[in-house]
């Protein structure tokens, strides 16, 4: 008789797995917030199988990932590439975002345009979420089951992201 899968949930939540970024709220297609920045946390909870060593696997891979990201997003003015209540125009130096008869100009040297559709702790986690896991072979070789990504714009506000194995993620 074979011994049925453990699995054990790591959660990783260091004090260098942030990242200070400005950006506003799109909330209608005529209302959005001021532009304004947060010193944003990350928090990841990854289950996957316990192995013969009584381990799950060297997350410190998680760990590197994860501070990467945030240093990828830290310092930039995030700006939503999929809104569907504006548009970007780039001209010389300059992006334009418009919004609500609005043309808001920006620095290009200054701006990050992510691929979702606004600048949110819920699409920022599911931003992270798609970042682990493009990679199906490196899910595979650490047997992980489920990634819960967790974003924080301030202390006890947070938006999270689910990804399972078997499940579709959009």
């Amino acid at each position: 008789m074979t011994t049925p899968p453990r699995y054990s949930t790591i959660e990783l939540h260091k004090e260098n797995m942030k990242f200070a970024a400005g950006h506003y709220t799109i909330f209608s297609p005529t209302h959005r917030e001021k532009l304004h920045g947060h010193n944003f946390q990350v928090f990841a909870a990854i289950t996957a199988e316990v192995n013969e060593n009584g381990m799950t696997f060297n997350y410190d891979v998680y760990k590197q990932r994860l501070r990467a990201l945030c240093k990828e997003l830290s310092e930039w003015f995030l700006i939503p590439g999929t809104s569907p209540y504006q548009h970007l125009e780039e001209e010389g130096d300059y992006l334009y975002v418009h919004f609500n008869q609005e043309k808001i100009p920006f620095l290009k040297k200054d701006v990050k345009i992510l691929p979702i559709a606004n600048i949110t702790v819920e699409e920022l986690a599911r931003w992270f979420i798609i970042q682990l896991t493009e990679n199906p072979e490196e899910l595979n070789t650490h047997h992980v089951q489920s990634l819960l990504i967790k974003v924080y714009s301030g202390a006890g506000q947070s938006g999270s992201a689910l990804w399972e194995r078997g499940c579709s993620f959009p």
